[in-house]
């Protein structure tokens, strides 16, 4: 079986980290803001206190609808069956055709997954899936609107440090605020999108997240270089070519290689913990641009 990069911990565990979600907080109440609002579901039908999937498998390879329990590589069908079963501080959002959930194990400070809901679809491996151009296209047109999403909570939570966006900061404090404010810095450029060559789940998900690499469930190589390799491809390489390098991750060898930092380039070899301590410096710098 080709390797991908889940740990033991993150397959079997139930636990959420104490890692920040992209909306609001369930305690204590969070301040509110237009991310929030526009993130939060819109079903009218009440959540659970559950913030996880529950603990058996499927019951069809076919239909993630059908009314059944998940676990392991399996748990992402939970939320594609049943979102409205988790809080907001779960999943963001939902249509009939797709979830968003903050991801359990984020590996950016901002990490969400975009789950397509297709029968058809969400058991395939994404090279397969996104070869279908008509598919692509939907899944390409949501990834959009979640890279400005993700945007706007980057400038939530950093712009008030960031030079680029001292002027809109200033002018958001005036008393009244403009009409129009400065365009500021573009914090889209900041966020990357993608799917594995190996997912690491067997539901179909699609990566969006910020490119900071900053969270505490960043644990070793396999996490970073995950993202930081050609293991992570971007939704707008697709549909790949049959010659794509990509499509061999095993052969080469992106788990395994030298890590580099992703913002300067210097190499750690397999040094993480002095990768780990050199990219806490590189997101002060990085936020205040």
């Amino acid at each position: 079986m080709p390797e991908d990069a889940i740990d033991e911990e993150e397959m079997a565990s139930t636990a959420v980290p104490g890692q920040p979600s992209i909306n609001r907080q369930q305690t204590p109440p969070p301040e509110r803001n237009a991310f929030t609002d526009l993130m939060s579901p819109k079903s009218k039908h009440p959540a659970s206190n559950s913030s996880t999937p529950k603990t058996t498998r499927p019951n069809s390879t076919t239909d993630p609808t059908i009314s059944t329990t998940y676990f392991g590589r399996d748990g992402l069908g939970a939320y594609i069956a049943s979102p409205t079963s988790f809080p907001p501080s779960r999943v963001i959002s939902h249509t009939s055709d797709f979830v968003v959930i903050n991801d359990l194990y984020p590996k950016s400070s901002v990490h969400i997954l975009l789950l397509p809901r297709s029968p058809q679809k969400t058991l395939l491996h994404p090279f397969d899936a996104l070869s279908d151009p008509i598919f692509l296209a939907s899944v390409q047109t949501e990834v959009t609107k979640l890279r400005t999403l993700v945007a706007k909570e980057l400038r939530r939570r950093y712009g008030k440090f960031s030079a680029l966006d001292k002027a809109r900061e200033e002018a958001m404090d005036q008393d009244p605020p403009p009409s129009t404010l400065p365009a500021g810095r573009d914090w889209e450029k900041e966020v990357i999108a993608g799917v594995h060559a190996v997912p690491s789940m067997n539901h179909l998900h699609i990566h969006i997240l910020s490119k900071d690499r900053i969270s505490e469930c960043m644990r070793h190589r396999k996490h970073y270089n995950s993202f930081n390799t050609g293991f992570m491809v971007p939704v707008d390489d697709f549909p790949l070519r049959d010659d794509d390098v990509r499509r061999h991750p095993e052969r080469e060898g992106y788990l395994h290689s030298e890590m580099r930092c992703w913002r300067c380039g210097r190499n750690f070899k397999n040094r993480f913990k002095s990768l780990k301590e050199h990219l806490e410096e590189e997101f002060e710098v990085w936020k205040r641009e």
